[in-house]
């Protein structure tokens, strides 16, 4: 496919990081990126195992951008609309995403995935999500999922892909939709959402293994640790969206994140493990350099 001179581009919203991203006529256009090899094997796997919930990729254009299908539905744009803390919504989106792992695992992670590992970055607290065990999407904000008659179904941009486990992936659905974060620093929509029936829904509807459970409020503490220095890495080596976020304060709001989990840990560990254990919030402490 190509884009031929009188075929009319529409601009779409690419996210925080993401500019230049069109639509036309019944695709998508999103300029290559160093995420962009990884994504074309996962939507070809996604494709090869007949998951619906992706769009599929046709080519690169003429003016080197990656050929996706636009997918219809309604996507949440900024401010969110009230339905993102419908738990129905919720609850499809959990579903949505279940099916995307299982879809995934098959794949593993090939050789060809390992430029999305993360790398080394100074003082970064060590990782204690185990060893990976898919291709996991780890960006499902209401942005990147289109509903259709009030129920998730299809994900969308996946430049933020990378190998990572079930419980990595989860994480990121409590931190999105779970509402996983002080109730200052939410989206208006979400303000409301009780983090501890939501992240309960999301766990029970994912369906994730009991021994998963106990690791899940840990491993968010974990994950907003890392954060931190993820994105200042990211704004430093990339600038642009990631700069704008960062001097946009997403340092200080991922620190304030980390010390709501830790303070509410026992209360969302009690919510989302079958076999209640109790956290020790103070186990891991990280020191934010500035």
């Amino acid at each position: 496919m190509t884009t031929d001179a009188d075929e009319v581009e529409e601009p779409l919203a690419g996210g925080d990081v993401t500019e230049g991203v069109v639509r036309v006529g019944d695709t998508v256009r999103r300029p290559v990126s160093g995420a962009s090899e990884s994504v074309r094997l996962v939507l070809e796997h996604l494709e090869s195992v007949e998951f619906e919930g992706a769009p599929r990729f046709h080519g690169i254009d003429v003016k080197d951008r990656d050929i996706l299908d636009f997918i219809d539905g309604e996507v949440a744009g900024r401010p969110w609309p009230a339905w993102v803390a419908d738990p129905e919504h919720i609850a499809s989106v959990a579903r949505l995403v279940r099916a995307f792992d299982d879809a995934m695992e098959p794949l593993g992670v090939p050789a060809r995935a390992n430029g999305l590992r993360q790398g080394d970055i100074p003082r970064i607290p060590d990782s204690i999500a185990g060893a990976p065990t898919l291709i996991a999407h780890l960006d499902v904000t209401p942005e990147n999922v289109v509903f259709r008659a009030g129920r998730a179904a299809a994900l969308i941009d996946f430049d933020m892909i990378r190998p990572a486990t079930r419980a990595e992936e989860v994480a990121n659905l409590l931190l999105w939709w779970g509402g996983w974060m002080p109730e200052a620093d939410r989206e208006a929509a979400s303000r409301n959402l009780d983090p501890i029936e939501a992240g309960a829904l999301i766990v029970d509807t994912y369906g994730l293994d009991d021994a998963v459970r106990t690791t899940l409020v840990e491993l968010s503490i974990n994950v907003a640790d890392r954060s931190w220095f993820l994105m200042k890495s990211r704004a430093e080596a990339f600038g642009g969206g990631w700069q704008r976020m960062w001097d946009e304060g997403v340092g200080d709001r991922t620190i304030r994140r980390a010390q709501w989990l830790r303070e509410n840990a026992n209360d969302l560990q009690r919510a989302v493990a079958s076999d209640v254990s109790m956290v020790n919030p103070t186990s891991c402490r990280t020191a934010w350099p500035r």
